[in-house]
């Protein structure tokens, strides 16, 4: 690609791949999402299994990574993507993968390259899947579900006025301005023992021949072909091959101003999420590349982790509902939200997604977990970042030493970090009624008038004397309870609540206070405050 803002993405310093595992194979952590009854119904978990996968049994395809785009923006992204793309395709490459090109309508640029002659000379398979040479729009699993977008429009999120400029510029250059590109970006390196091949019977006949039992597909768009070519990841997955796709090496066609009117970047997550649910798993670069997944520069939404293990108050359906309806269609954040089964003392990626994270939810009941993951959520904390506590938090790594051995416990966390002094809970059965204090605070707006909880009434008081009481919660015949506070815990602002009984996410008054507590916790302006 030659557009300046491609060129500058060339220049900038690329992400350096780290050493492939010594026994050479792939360790991949592919997460997809689990039918699941949440409290709005029938819902999805995401589920992260691990993959060993031999290099010489995988194949990385790449998708329509031309040179040019008509969508200005599309043209953009693709350009900056591509240098840690490359980077994969050599890590790949040196560990005995399969490479197989695909630049759609574009096989005359190639016609003498030598990795175009090598698939070309590919005997034609004797298995070929039916209709493997064809684009294919749906397959059976996704009828379960509702498609996440509307694309009608074609996908463009170019600025009119620049587009109108950009479709100028490609006429001038001798380009169609609907359909300019030519070749594959040059910023992606193509060997001679690489394929080159837009074509389903030839791809598939590729694989056949090398063994090829693993597909790892990259490059865009994801909600049109990345999905749909014939060597898509639909054709893939219905016809029997173990295929995932790189989440943070794609891009999608959406407009943000058609439904469900969200950021483009968000438009693809909810592709992604779409992907997991009914077509095939997803990994991140980093998992053969190290350091971090790749993220557009334009990409500024908030990242937030949910750890989620407890089993007495069904958090893991109520938590997700409210990742989705507020965290991310409300308030623009890419979450994650990871469980562990019941009496596993183990959140699989709990380190990992920490690291990223610039907000953690915590719905833990006494685990002891792996010290790494436990420093994790330090160093999370000792970099200022904020943290929300739901119910069982109070006692989450309290696990009275009942962890698997090696693992560690934080019984200090309530005191030290939510400013808590849970010890005990009042029996269950009177309703708690929730009345606001007399503070004035930003977690507290639009909260008006007592409410009720179903949730037994925790003892957490006194609280620790940098705490901020901000709800009191009683029941009949005892004194009142915190049941809401703020703390601080060095930089990182924190925020508590005992509430979190199944019930209590059905709460107008509820699902307000744990909006303000996100905003405040994050520095959010309130958008109550906002409000004429």
């Amino acid at each position: 690609m030659r557009h300046p803002t491609i060129l500058a993405a060339l220049i900038a310093t690329m992400i350096s791949s780290t050493a492939p595992a010594a026994d050479g194979v792939f360790k991949l952590k592919a997460r997809s999402r689990r039918a699941a009854k949440t409290v709005a119904g029938n819902g999805f978990q995401s589920a992260i299994r691990d993959l060993k996968w031999q290099p010489s049994q995988t194949a990385v395809i790449v998708c329509d990574m031309w040179d040019l785009h008509h969508c200005l923006n599309a043209t953009r992204r693709g350009g900056e993507m591509a240098p840690r793309m490359n980077n994969l395709l050599k890590q790949a490459r040196r560990q005995g993968a399969t490479i197989i090109h695909a630049p759609s309508s574009c096989m005359n640029t190639y016609k003498d390259h030598p990795a175009r002659k090598r698939a070309r000379a590919v005997p034609k398979s004797k298995s070929l899947p039916k209709d493997i040479g064809t684009w294919c729009y749906k397959i059976p699993a996704e009828e379960k579900g509702v498609y996440p977008l509307d694309q009608t429009d074609g996908g463009e999120d170019d600025d009119l006025e620049e587009h109108r400029r950009w479709a100028e510029k490609l006429k001038a250059m001798g380009r169609n301005p609907r359909a300019p590109w030519k070749s594959q970006t040059d910023l992606l390196e193509i060997n001679n023992d690489d394929y080159i091949s837009d074509n389903g019977e030839e791809v598939w006949s590729i694989m056949e021949q090398n063994k090829i039992s693993n597909v790892i597909m990259v490059g865009v768009h994801t909600n049109m072909c990345v999905l749909g070519r014939p060597f898509g990841l639909r054709q893939m997955a219905k016809n029997g091959k173990h295929v995932v796709l790189v989440r943070d090496m794609t891009d999608t066609m959406y407009n943000p101003h058609r439904w469900p009117f969200v950021s483009h970047f968000q438009g693809t997550s909810l592709i992604i999420e779409h992907i997991e649910k009914f077509v095939c798993p997803t990994i991140t670069s980093d998992q053969l590349l190290g350091g971090a997944p790749f993220r557009f520069k334009n990409d500024r939404r908030p990242k937030a982790v949910f750890l989620v293990a407890e089993r007495i108050y069904n958090t893991r359906s109520t938590l997700p509902v409210l990742a989705k309806q507020l965290f991310e269609n409300q308030l623009g954040f890419e979450t994650t939200v990871l469980h562990a089964a019941d009496g596993v003392h183990e959140i699989k990626g709990m380190a990992e997604a920490i690291s990223r994270a610039d907000l953690v939810v915590v719905s833990i009941r006494r685990r002891a977990l792996p010290k790494k993951d436990l420093d994790a959520l330090r160093a999370h904390l000792a970099a200022g970042k904020p943290l929300i506590g739901v119910r069982t938090a109070s006692h989450a790594f309290d696990a009275r030493g009942q962890g698997p051995k090696g693992h560690a416990e934080w019984p200090g966390f309530d005191a030290e970090v939510l400013g808590g002094n849970y010890h005990g809970h009042h029996p269950t059965g009177p309703t708690t009624s929730v009345v606001s204090t007399t503070a004035r605070h930003p977690v507290l707006a639009g909260i008006s008038g007592p409410f009720t909880s179903k949730g037994a009434l925790y003892m957490p008081s006194p609280l620790a004397k940098g705490a901020t009481p901000l709800l009191m919660g009683s029941i009949p015949g005892k004194k009142s309870e915190p049941v809401a506070w703020t703390n601080q815990f060095g930089k990182a602002r924190v925020f508590y609540t005992s509430l979190g009984h199944e019930s209590d996410f059905r709460s107008p008054q509820f699902r307000q206070l744990m909006e303000n507590a996100v905003r405040w916790t994050t520095g959010m302006k309130s958008a109550v405050a906002a409000r004429p």
